[in-house]
Parts: structure tokens; sequence; C-alpha cells
């Protein structure tokens, strides 16, 4: 090893909250600063994700950066080979195997910097996002603003009709609600 050189350290860090929150946002600017930094970065996104395009990670603001999608977390592991840092967006929608696979690329000296939803539209923590926080070096927590009053969003209340955990959706199907407003519009319905 030459004298000042120092193995290289890996970790995983998780970025997470409600929709409009600022997640994929955060994710941009990670990765972007890896980038200019030199190193090499692969970013990845559930293939199920083609709200705004098919092969790039969009935050709701526009901001993109070019993605690989793919159809489960152990295609991750597979296009990973000498990277730097990998990003993943969506987390959320992965299968539990996500864990395994940013434990095994942190232990190879990666960085792995997933974003995702905390909780779903009902307030339940959602997929392995859970797993994900409690293995992570890093948690950082984004808030949106509440739509109704204006303080710190909780969760992205669901405003179309159905009850399916996964839809896909943006400001014409969610809004970022704090805990009281959606309390509130809980017991309306």
């Amino acid at each position: 090893m030459i004298q000042g050189e120092k193995r290289r350290q890996g970790r995983v860090e998780v970025v997470c909250g409600s929709m409009f929150s600022g997640k994929t946002e955060e994710l941009i600017r990670r990765l972007k600063r890896a980038k200019f930094a030199r190193q090499k970065v692969e970013i990845f996104k559930p293939a199920i994700d083609t709200r705004y395009s098919e092969e790039e990670v969009v935050s709701h603001d526009h901001t993109s950066i070019y993605s690989t999608p793919v159809e489960s977390s152990s295609s991750i592991l597979l296009l990973s080979d000498d990277i730097d840092v990998v990003g993943i967006d969506e987390a959320q929608f992965f299968d539990q195997g996500i864990v395994e696979v940013c434990n095994i690329l942190a232990n190879r000296g990666i960085r792995v910097i997933c974003a995702g939803l905390d909780m779903d539209f009902k307030g339940i923590p959602f997929g392995p996002m859970p797993a994900l926080m409690a293995i992570a070096d890093d948690v950082t927590k984004v808030h949106a603003i509440c739509v109704r009053c204006g303080a710190l969003a909780y969760v992205s209340h669901r405003i179309v009709e159905g009850d399916r955990r996964v839809l896909l959706g943006e400001t014409g199907e969610y809004e970022p609600l704090c805990r009281e407003c959606y309390e509130k519009a809980i017991n309306a319905k």
C-alpha cells in the first residue's frame, strides 16, 4: 500500500420521506457530486417506474440523471462491477433482497445511496425501507410541506380511490400532508 493511501470505505446512505419532499433531488445531487469527483457512478431504478422516463431517474422538478432500470435487486449486483458509487431510486419498490444487496456492495467498499418512500399512503412503513434504514450508516429524512396548512408533511395522502399499495403517481394522485391534516382527511372519508 502506498503511504497515505487508504482502503475505500463502503457505506449505505438512505434518503427517505414522503412524496414531493426532494428525495430524488437529493439522490441526484449526491450522485452528480460523485461524478464531479471523477468517481464511477451507476444508478438503478425499478423497471416499473416509467412515470417521467424509462431510462432516467427524474425528480418532480424535472432534474434528471441517466439510470438503468432493473426488475429485481439481484440485477444490481450483476451490474455493479468496478463502480465507486451506486444510486438506487424508489427503493421501496424493490424486493427485500435489496437490503442484502446494499450490504454486499458496501462491504466491497462501494458507497450506496438509496432514496425511497418511508411510508405508504396509509402511513405504514413501506417495503424494504425500514430494514434499509436499520442497516444504513446514514439516514436523511427530508420533508415536503403540507399542502393544507404549511407544516412539515408526514405522509403521502392518496387523493384518488383505490386500495392497491403501489399506485405510481404524482400531484394528481397524492398530496403531502402533516399528521394533523392527514388525520382530518382520513376521518372525513
